[in-house]
């Protein structure tokens, strides 16, 4: 369509600029060209993922295991491995569904959005809803949702580097028309689906939708998923080889002290296989992925959205959060609430009011405005006047600008009057005064000296030290050919308090119990800044606060060293957000950063976590995120924080307790066939199997889930290279290990006395039982189970309750007891079972004790 007139365009797609599609055209056009989506790679069948359990290396060993049991006649034996790999199969499958769904359903609230008009209104629409003769809004930051044909373009620059490899943005021409075969990147009456625009406006109609594309085209051929691990996964991975060396060598050698003790080949190796399969942590990385599926899923319900999963686990080390002020820390409600004309606070001006309703971008609709949060402050302020944009620029059509950003810090219009044009320049007080050289009192216009713009800024301290935000505005007749923004009339300005979020000081001060640091970045007034954020106790003392032009003086050594003693950092640019962001890193501090406009983009990005605005950011800021706020709110940062936190320490209790289990049951059996050269093996292969199943897997996943631990946010951030069990880590998986295995042990001789079935049954409960016990311990590192609660977490406590009766009928149904060789016990048996498998939580409480007095 870039070989057309904008007249063919639209009478091709029967749509116009002003009204757009009909409800029944949209209908019609998403039937013939289907839903604007990139089709990605096709998700696992389930049967896909079956194959991929059975790939699994725990799996190909338990086959070998089965083979073997079955070419010597062990049918019972070969049953019951066939069981456990059917059961571990459906397990697998199981975790791998849920947490594609969760994440699934993640990428879905992350969608970006589309603005279009229908039916001659505005409405903004998830951009997968846009279809061909969608008559679509482009503005400063949006992701273009499709492939367009421009029909209106303003200063329209649009970055396309992802199509077309260039990287200066493309400026784009409307009224253009190529010849056919005109290479993409020459095509500049063209915008295409995934770039953005970097900065003006421009309409189109929407021409291709998701595979057809310019990206769509490409993505049919480059349709290839790569799944990423984050590095937590990554160390597990390496971990769990590692720990899977380390039981295959101890097997190996436990087989070898075997022989040499003369026992039966066979039974060892079956054991030895067994054991390689129960000690090989498999479970790690599907229960972390899981973990942190569940976690993302948690933090969604409390506004954060993750895009990256790798910004879970750098939450908990976040040191420094750098917040944007407008909308995150305050409510985004803006409204005007002082008016300074003819040098003085006055009610309003008619020229004021005309000006601020023609200077802007806002979409003005019945129910809803579109646009920035401060613009539309300024309409509805000049609607409540009896002035509404629309009459006003139907009155005076605007004729050209230039828009508005951060580094200029104000922007500008032309509309036609009766007898040639009038220019409204709107912006920050001190960036628009040095551009006037006169002033209006009672509509006469007086010359601008310093006098006088001394005046207006020492006048300007009374609204800013109320924290109000002060937009000024300033105009001229066209009566020369001088550039737009000199030798401007200055009009006055409007006081706008946009006052702090009430959860935001609470916020604040959670961050500061838990070691974070809260520091204000804004484009704002440092005096409006300064009130803000003493309301909000980031800061104590005005000497807090530094300013942009401040920081351009510094090098990056001096910025460093200084950058501590200032919490708020106003009027700032973009590059000084990078250098700040670079500075705090350079330091060793794990940086959140969060952002709403374009600009804030490059910051993002180096920031360890990214944060962008749900709400009011833009598309580009959001792509460049890790984290988007769902409601814009500075609390909603720390709660991410707190959940992050919370994810970490749940899969660290889970890691914990699958390795201490695993050194467990490889301890049991190492003891006894190295110090019991004598008696024998105190367990069956089929009961290591089963311990490895039942008790090891659902428990860990319970401890994935389990609520969030009080006082987490009363501990100092976690160290990034901090190990993946904590300080004393190691030391707590082989005690528990050490202890797991010796009272197993301690039943196993106890229960000799009486007949090597019993011993062999009492084993198998005390290892299985004292597991499920010692998951409670894991419920919280630090405080007793008593002021836990036992029903702290009730996904546990079911997993534990099920176990016990799960292994009260092995041991006590008869065809239990044949396939798993067990028999019935006693009640004083069950007694020692019980009494022995509580020792685990009594020596752990009392270890908690301990480190508790110690502190």
């Amino acid at each position: 369509m870039y070989d057309k007139e904008i007249t063919e365009v639209l009478l091709y797609y029967q749509t116009n600029e002003k009204n757009g599609l009909e409800e029944e055209q949209v209908q019609t056009s998403r039937m013939k060209h289907g839903m604007n989506q990139i089709t990605k790679n096709t998700k696992k069948t389930i049967f896909q993922m079956v194959i991929g359990q059975l790939k699994e290396t725990m799996v190909l060993i338990l086959l070998v295991a089965l083979v073997i049991s079955a070419t010597l006649g062990e049918y019972i034996d070969a049953v019951v491995i066939l069981l456990v790999i059917v059961i571990n199969t459906v397990i697998g499958v199981f975790q791998e569904y849920k947490a594609e769904k969760a994440i699934e359903a993640l990428e879905k609230m992350a969608t970006p959005k589309a603005l279009v008009i229908r039916e001659g209104r505005h409405h903004e629409i998830a951009a997968e809803e846009v279809v061909c003769g969608d008559i679509v809004i482009l503005e400063n930051g949006r992701i273009v949702p499709c492939d367009m044909r421009l029909i209106k373009s303003v200063d329209l620059q649009i970055d396309e580097s992802a199509l077309s490899g260039e990287s200066i943005p493309s400026h784009k021409n409307a009224e253009q028309v190529y010849a056919t075969n005109t290479p993409l990147a020459d095509r500049k009456n063209m915008a295409y689906m995934s770039s953005y625009v970097v900065s003006g406006r421009g309409i189109g109609v929407c021409v291709g939708v998701g595979m057809k594309s310019e990206i769509g085209r490409i993505a049919k051929m480059l349709n290839e998923a790569i799944e990423e691990q984050t590095p937590l996964q990554e160390r597990l991975s390496r971990l769990g080889k590692w720990l899977g060396y380390v039981c295959v060598g101890i097997c190996l050698l436990m087989l070898i002290v075997s022989l040499l003790q003369k026992r039966e080949v066979l039974e060892m190796v079956l054991t030895a296989i067994s054991l390689a399969v129960a000690a090989i942590p498999e479970g790690l990385s599907a229960v972390v992925s899981i973990v942190l599926a569940l976690g993302v899923q948690r933090m969604s319900k409390r506004n954060a959205i993750v895009r990256k999963l790798v910004a879970v686990e750098t939450l908990g080390c976040v040191s420094v959060i750098c917040s944007d002020k407008t909308g995150t820390l305050t409510q985004n409600k803006m409204h005007v609430v002082s008016t300074y004309v003819d040098l003085a606070y006055q009610h309003t001006s008619p020229l004021l009011i005309q000006g601020l309703a023609l200077c802007n971008d806002v979409y003005e609709e019945e129910e809803n405005d579109y646009g920035d949060p401060t613009e539309v402050a300024l309409v509805e302020y000049a609607r409540s006047k009896g002035i509404t944009k629309r009459d006003v620029e139907n009155k005076f059509p605007r004729m050209a600008e230039i828009p508005f950003d951060s580094t200029r810090k104000r922007m500008c219009t032309v509309h036609k009057i009766s007898n040639g044009k009038i220019i409204f320049v709107k912006g920050a007080l001190e960036v628009l005064l040095p551009l006037c050289n006169r002033y209006l009192i009672e509509d006469k216009i007086y010359p601008l000296h310093i006098r006088e713009k001394e005046r207006i800024l020492e006048d300007s301290q009374e609204a800013q030290q109320q924290a109000q935000r002060l937009i000024a505005l300033a105009y001229k007749k066209d009566e020369s050919t001088l550039p737009y923004e000199q030798d401007l009339v200055f009009i006055g300005f409007v006081g706008m308090i946009d006052p702090p979020r009430e959860e935001a000081k609470e916020a604040v001060r959670i961050c500061h119990e838990a070691g974070i640091e809260v520091v204000m970045i804004t484009g704002d007034h440092p005096t409006t800044a300064t009130a803000i954020a003493k309301q909000l106790a980031i800061i104590q003392e005005d000497s807090e606060v530094m300013r942009g032009v401040e920081i351009d003086g510094l090098t990056d050594q001096e910025l460093r060293q200084r950058i501590h003693k200032y919490h708020v950092f106003a009027r700032v640019s973009p590059n000084h957000k990078v250098r700040l962001v670079k500075a705090y890193k350079a330091l060793g501090h794990v940086v959140a950063m969060s952002g709403d406009g374009v600009n804030d983009a490059p910051s993002l990005k180096y920031a360890d976590i990214g944060i962008a605005m749900g709400k009011n950011g833009s598309d580009v800021t959001k792509s460049a995120s890790d984290i988007v706020l769902s409601d814009d709110n500075f609390a909603t940062i720390t709660a991410a924080v707190e959940e992050g936190r919370n994810i970490y320490l749940n899969i660290q209790k889970a890691i914990l307790f699958l390795l201490s289990c695993n050194i467990g049951e490889v301890i049991t059996l190492f003891l006894a066939i190295t110090f019991l050269p004598g008696y024998p093996i105190p367990l069956t292969p089929i009961q290591i199997l089963w311990v490895n199943l039942v008790t090891d897997s659902f428990p860990s996943l319970a401890l994935g889930m389990d609520p969030n631990q009080k006082g987490v946010m009363e501990q100092a951030p976690r160290k990034r290279n901090e190990s993946l069990f904590g300080e004393f880590g190691w030391i707590y998986l082989v005690f528990n290990g050490l202890l797991i295995g010796t009272l197993s042990l301690v039943a196993y001789r106890y229960g000799l006395q009486y007949s090597i079935t019993v011993a062999h049954t009492m084993t198998f409960m005390v290892l299985s039982i004292s597991q499920l016990f010692h998951s409670l311990n894991l419920m919280n590192l630090h405080r007793s189970i008593l002021q836990v609660g036992l029903f702290h977490n009730p996904y546990l406590l079911m997993t534990i309750l099920l176990g016990v009766v799960i292994q009260f009928l092995v041991s006590e149904q008869s065809f239990l007891q044949t396939m798993l060789k067990t028999t019935s016990l006693t009640f004083s048996q069950w007694g020692i079972v019980f009494s022995l498998s509580l020792v685990v939580i009594i020596v752990n409480e009392i270890s908690k004790w301990i480190a508790r007095e110690e502190k």
